[in-house]
């Protein structure tokens, strides 16, 4: 069983950092791609970055110049470094891993956490 559990939310001032971390288990890792899906109220949920199982990174033009995607394989975790945080930048933030199974292919979503930035 898949499971992807995200930590590192919470409540930070504009200009301020934090990094989001996204423990994946039940699958092999480092033979997959994953990613950082946000959500803000009213919105729909949007990519913000994305890092290929050989580690190539593509990001959400919002976001490009101040987070950091990146993986460490030896501990089936995907991290976020999110600096310069701007109030936009507020939203529930999902991690994301799309598997292609012998049977087929399906997306796998952690439970989200908070980010909330205050000006």
């Amino acid at each position: 069983q898949v499971q992807l559990v995200e930590f590192g939310g919470g409540l930070v001032q504009a200009g301020g950092s934090l990094r989001l971390s996204c423990a994946a288990s039940g699958m092999i890792f480092s033979a997959n791609a994953m990613g950082w899906y946000r959500q803000a109220p009213g919105k729909q949920r949007e990519l913000v970055a994305g890092i290929t199982k050989s580690s190539s990174t593509n990001y959400a033009d919002s976001v490009k110049g101040r987070f950091t995607i990146s993986r460490d394989n030896a501990k089936n975790t995907v991290y976020l470094q999110m600096n310069s945080l701007k109030p936009e930048d507020t939203a529930v933030y999902y991690c994301y891993a799309p598997i292609q199974w012998a049977w087929g292919p399906k997306d796998y979503w952690g439970q989200g956490t908070q980010v909330t930035v205050s000006s």
